[in-house]
């Protein structure tokens, strides 16, 4: 079992930037893909970027690429998202997730996820 733990969010105007962070522990970390989720109000969870356990790989979702950035400290444990430029749109509660490829991320149906962080975006 992989207990994943969010932190970062909050309301920030738009234009403005946010880093998230995910600390995972319980069974090992190790060769596990991380990703994150959102979920806005009224809609469907979905994919927003992953990164591979060796940070070799790193996939985004269309709407955030350019803006977001993944990135991880495996000897922390510890994954991040670095949000710029950020818009109304992405107003949501943001996810971490961990799966044993960074496919079943990206499809949305990680082995494990948070409870969740945040982030509001005024316009």
């Amino acid at each position: 079992q992989v207990q994943l733990a969010e932190s970062g969010g909050g309301l920030v105007q738009a234009g403005g930037s946010l880093r998230l962070s995910c600390v995972a522990s319980g069974r090992t970390f190790s060769g596990y893909a991380m990703g994150w989720l959102r979920q806005a109000p009224g809609k469907e969870r979905e994919f927003v970027a992953a990164i591979s356990w060796s940070s070799g790989n790193t996939y985004y979702a269309d709407s955030v690429t350019g803006r977001f950035t993944i990135s991880r400290d495996n000897a922390k444990n510890t994954v991040y998202l670095q949000m710029n430029s950020l818009k109304p749109e992405d107003t949501a509660v943001y996810y971490c997730a961990a799966g044993v490829t960074t496919g079943v991320i990206r499809r949305n149906t990680p082995e494990y996820w948070g409870q969740g962080t945040q982030v509001t975006v005024s316009s």
